[in-house]
């Protein structure tokens, strides 16, 4: 059965927004637990633009189900889940500039520093997942460098402007989940999904889990958080059955 990861790094976005208390993401994680997810997803990014230290000091504290860590290949941040020890670790491509996570993290460029950052994540015992573009040899360099899993970006799936575009997306990530069974790796996705837009890509066989963060807290301000989350596993587990 397809697990689901939230991300709720856009209900800390909203309390930023005025610099005060609420809401609170620790508060939303345990919503989203009672909604049914699997797994809570968060970004501590270099800026602090949303998600805090202090909230996954929290947060590491109070989940119940896998608490997953989206971070840059920095030393500090590194540093910061080492020492912090979330169940899983994700690398991510990290731009000051941009409004969200775009593309996947070049393992191929970056091998030496990101081989160095999985490495220490090993030592500190936590399972380690590359976000990566669907590309043959993204996922067999994401292997020899000894990640767990990777999450292969929908991104251009999420954003195909016509049905010859979309179909393509979904070809490399039907090949790319293949490719990277084929290597030892669970294989994740993320980005871009939509309650509308989930169903094609929760059909193909070989994905385990998926993380989606806006469109359920979108949803979540008008029906709540637990009941956006309850929506969201019910559709995943109707189209992967």
């Amino acid at each position: 059965m397809l697990q689901l990861g939230v991300n709720i790094d856009h209900v800390a976005t909203v309390r930023q927004a005025r610099m005060t208390d609420e809401p609170d993401p620790v508060w939303a994680a345990a919503e989203v637990e009672l909604g049914g997810a699997d797994g809570i997803t968060v970004h501590l990014r270099e800026d602090r633009r949303h998600i805090q230290d202090r909230d996954v000091k929290l947060l590491k504290e109070t989940v119940g189900v896998k608490l997953n860590l989206e971070m840059s290949i920095a030393v500090s941040i590194v540093r910061i889940a080492c020492q912090l020890k979330p169940d899983q670790c994700t690398l991510v491509p990290e731009h000051r500039q941009e409004i969200t996570t775009e593309g996947g993290l070049d393992v191929v460029r970056l091998k030496r520093r990101v081989s160095q950052a999985v490495d220490k994540l090993h030592k500190a015992g936590c399972i380690v997942s590359a976000f990566i573009e669907p590309d043959e040899q993204q996922i067999k360099t994401s292997a020899d460098i000894g990640f767990d899993a990777i999450e292969l970006w929908t991104g251009a799936y999420a954003n195909a402007k016509n049905p010859r575009a979309e179909k393509r997306a979904l070809q490399e990530l039907e090949k790319s989940i293949e490719i990277g069974r084929q290597c030892g790796l669970v294989v994740h996705a993320g980005h871009g999904l939509t309650y509308r837009n989930v169903e094609k890509v929760a059909r193909l066989e070989g994905f385990s889990e998926f993380n989606i963060g806006h469109s359920i807290i979108s949803r979540a301000i008008f029906v709540g958080i637990r009941e956006a989350v309850r929506q969201m596993k019910e559709l995943l587990i109707r189209y992967s059955s």
